[in-house]
């Protein structure tokens, strides 16, 4: 009989990739904790891409997606649905932004696709402003603003796009310079290229960049940008797929670390709000988001399903205080991290912010990317019982570290072990 492997290369396409030399199939979970097909046992430190946000198998959202699967999975948007007018006034509220209006949908790529939409229609231009580095989603809008080769496999767009400086703060033609430099410089940055095309519609932007490897700018780049943006009338979305509902620790969004002129004008998020669930969204001023001139539903978007999952998610989250304790652990794993990193050759950083790290890997002695180390350490902290991910740029040379947001001490200090046992195996 052929192995699971084997039936999934002969339907899947190509570039559908999967983790490790043997791949794993996970059959269930618990806390923080995934057991795969033969029966071992794995502490999860990367929640299936940071999605599941707060633990495997919490549940209260078992319960509420039981109870809500045995009166009604499905309606679409034609009909009034209690559990997503309930979540919407919620994260209406939570995004900080004024007269705000949500409109949900499956996943982080269509809610950027979303807010494309909007900016594009509400302003009357097709040209966006991304950072560098970034990712954005696998529609063919957002990989035509992905800043990351690995990531875009199309130069044909629907957008023109241009790419401002500033989202990786120890590379590139300002990594030199201290903080406020590197402010000063992206700023002028800026400056210069709106000086030199129509105005766009929209910056688009993660606070810390997720796949391109948790990287971000000094705290207040963003604001600093905003004021420019403001000035030439360009909308600010900020793509909190990955930063957002207290991963970072200090704030419950990545853009408050940037937050001195107000939130942005388009909010995007995803991923840890289901905590496993399908659920992703747009947050706008009612100005912005009502901008449309025609007809539009979503069939999936806001289901009963995936908004009573979302709904005792978030209060699980908020009662819990699991901000503060990503704050508090993943300031402990982090600078755990940090020493082991400084014992290794290969470890250039160790960066991030609560549970959200990046360990980012080179050839000894030199700057150069080290994929190949990446994907030894990816391995070998498998064998040690431990999964985490891979990221940064189109080297992938950076190991990503999202646990669970109730992560515990304990198990805080076991992946570290762990990890620092697979850091080894590479020197």
């Amino acid at each position: 009989m052929s192995s699971l492997h084997d039936r999934h290369l002969a339907v899947s396409p190509d570039w559908l990739a999967l983790y490790y030399k043997r791949p794993l199939e996970l059959t269930h979970g618990e806390g923080r904790h995934v057991w795969d097909a033969d029966g071992r046992r794995y502490l999860d430190f990367f929640g299936g891409i940071l999605t599941t946000m707060t633990a495997h198998a919490l549940p209260e959202v078992t319960k509420a997606v039981s109870e809500q699967a045995g009166r009604i999975i499905h309606s679409s948007t034609l009909y009034l649905n209690r559990p997503m007018v309930e979540l919407a006034e919620r994260v209406a509220t939570l995004s900080g932004i004024p007269d705000a209006r949500v409109f949900f949908t499956t996943s982080g790529t269509e809610a950027n696709d979303t807010a494309l939409l909007l900016a594009t229609a509400y302003r009357g231009s097709n040209q966006i402003l991304a950072m560098r580095n970034s990712y954005h989603g696998r529609s063919f809008s957002a990989v035509s603003i992905t800043g990351n080769n690995a990531w875009s496999p199309t130069n044909l767009s629907p957008l023109q796009t241009l790419y401002v400086h500033g989202g990786v703060r120890t590379r590139g033609p300002y990594a030199h310079l201290g903080d406020a430099e590197f402010i000063e410089a992206c700023v002028a940055d800026l400056e210069d290229l709106l000086g030199h095309t129509r105005t766009p519609a929209a910056l688009i932007a993660e606070p810390i960049q997720g796949v391109g490897g948790f990287t971000s700018p000094p705290d207040g780049l963003y604001a600093a940008f905003r004021r420019v943006l403001d000035r030439h009338g360009v909308l600010w979305i900020s793509d909190e797929v990955q930063t957002g509902w207290g991963r970072t620790g200090e704030h419950f969004w990545g853009w408050q670390a940037h937050g001195r002129n107000g939130p942005p004008d388009i909010l995007t998020f995803a991923k840890g709000i289901g905590n496993g669930m399908s659920i992703g969204g747009v947050v706008a001023r009612a100005e912005v988001m009502n901008c449309l001139d025609a007809n539009s539903i979503s069939t999936f978007g806001g289901s009963p399903v995936t908004m009573a999952a979302g709904l005792a998610n978030l209060s699980y989250l908020l009662e819990h205080d699991l901000q503060g304790n990503a704050r508090r652990v993943g300031g402990l794993l982090i600078e755990r991290l940090r020493a082991i990193g400084a014992g290794s050759e290969c470890v250039r950083e160790v960066r991030g912010r609560g549970l959200m790290i990046g360990i980012e890997l080179v050839k000894p002695g030199t700057d150069e990317a080290n994929p190949e180390a990446a994907a030894t350490v990816l391995e070998a902290a498998r064998e040690g019982g431990l999964l985490i991910g891979k990221g940064g740029g189109h080297n992938t040379s950076v190991l990503r570290i999202a646990p669970p947001l109730s992560l515990t001490i304990p198990e805080a200090e076991e992946g570290a072990e762990i990890l620092a046992e697979a850091l080894r195996s590479v020197g």
